[in-house]
């Protein structure tokens, strides 16, 4: 199959669909791979390293999206992109459709295949390609979190550790996943006081053991959401319904009742985020003011640190990306994990969006997957 490599045009996103390593596992079986000159700038991985990987540069991205059988990229397509996709062609990236609706109803008018990273599962019901990028964002969170507080960045002035004699930061964290966890793994290591919001009293129980009673558990319900962000620091929105939009947990009314120049992280803004008053911002212009409330939206944080976020996106998606370039969408009647897993990240298909959780988000058709793919 021949596998085209963009760069990515996103604002300030630095990672890239397929890394010199796994470049040449694709080459390795047979495959042809298309890679667009500089696409690997961000990650300090240069042309030659391309080609020594078994690469073909080419100058444009124009080149790679005509020629190509299947695009790997790591964002979603941006208006530019979705108009020369065509019907036949698989597009293998994050989409996060929910809150999208141009560019779902972009993808279904190109009539391509496309697969996301965000909604492919495995057979414990797991996000596994959405989990590295998850863990960096967890991680990210408290960073940013951390930098907005200052009070040269128009935050309180707060030190999430603090120092002895003077009370660490409060951090709620509003979601218990990969996200919410890693969030707190962060957040406890610098010695800030973490509260963990939950619907899941299992998953409660879970993270209690996790962190031996280092972190505050507590049940989600309004009244909890109220009480702990009143008091909070920071507070890391980090909830997830696979494919659909987030929950909105936050209302701008509840602003009033938190601490002036407090910050709210939102890590579910790629799903239209889970506080009311957050909108997507970039790197460039990460944050902004709401009622004194810092609003921390970046929609790519993990490309802030490529090298380590496509390496960990790669490690991921290798195994599926081979699956699909040896059999293209025959991967996805397999018997196996893999092809189960691909099945479930069928997001649009000739024309059909084929998850429903996509579907309801965007009040469009849903056609089951694999009757879309029989017909």
């Amino acid at each position: 199959m021949r596998i085209g490599v963009p760069t990515e045009i996103k604002v300030h996103e630095y990672r890239v669909g397929l890394t010199p390593s796994a470049v040449r596992e694709y080459v390795a079986r047979g495959h042809k791979v298309m890679v667009q000159s500089g696409a690997g700038a961000g990650i300090m991985a240069t042309d030659e390293a391309y080609k020594k990987a078994g690469a073909k540069i080419v100058k444009t991205a124009e080149e790679i999206f005509a020629k190509a059988e299947m695009v790997v990229k790591v964002k979603e397509p941006q208006p530019n992109e979705w108009v020369q996709l065509r019907e036949g062609q698989l597009l293998f990236t994050y989409l996060h459709l929910a809150p999208d609706p141009k560019q779902a109803k972009g993808l279904v008018k190109s009539g391509c295949t496309a697969i996301a990273y965000e909604t492919v599962t495995d057979d414990k019901g797991t996000l596994p390609l959405l989990a590295p990028m998850s863990e960096v964002a967890g991680r990210l969170a408290i960073e940013a979190a951390g930098e907005a507080m200052r009070r040269s960045e128009g935050g309180a002035g707060i030190l999430l550790g603090g120092v002895p004699g003077v009370p660490a930061g409060r951090v709620t964290v509003l979601g218990g996943g990969v996200v919410g966890t890693h969030a707190a793994r962060m957040a406890v290591g610098l010695g800030a006081e973490v509260t963990i919001v939950d619907r899941s009293i299992p998953r409660l129980r879970q993270l209690d053991e996790l962190f031996h009673g280092r972190v505050r558990t507590r049940y989600s319900t309004l009244d909890t959401i109220d009480a702990e962000i009143s008091v909070a620091d920071a507070v890391i929105g980090a909830v997830l319904i696979p494919g659909a939009s987030a929950p909105k947990l936050v209302t701008r009314a509840i602003l009033k009742h938190m601490k002036p120049g407090s910050v709210l992280v939102d890590v579910a803004i790629d799903q239209g985020g889970c506080f009311e008053t957050s909108k997507p911002t970039t790197h460039a212009e990460p944050t902004y003011v709401v009622d004194g409330i810092i609003h921390y939206c970046v929609a790519n944080m993990p490309g802030a640190v490529p090298q380590t976020s496509a390496a960990a996106l790669n490690n991921a998606t290798l195994p599926y990306g081979l699956a699909l370039a040896d059999k293209g969408l025959e991967a996805l009647h397999a018997h196996s994990e893999i092809g189960r897993g691909l099945l479930a990240g069928l997001n649009v298909h000739k024309g059909k969006v084929t998850s429903k959780a996509v579907a309801e988000s965007l009040n469009m058709k849903f056609v089951d997957p694999e009757v879309a793919l029989a017909e």
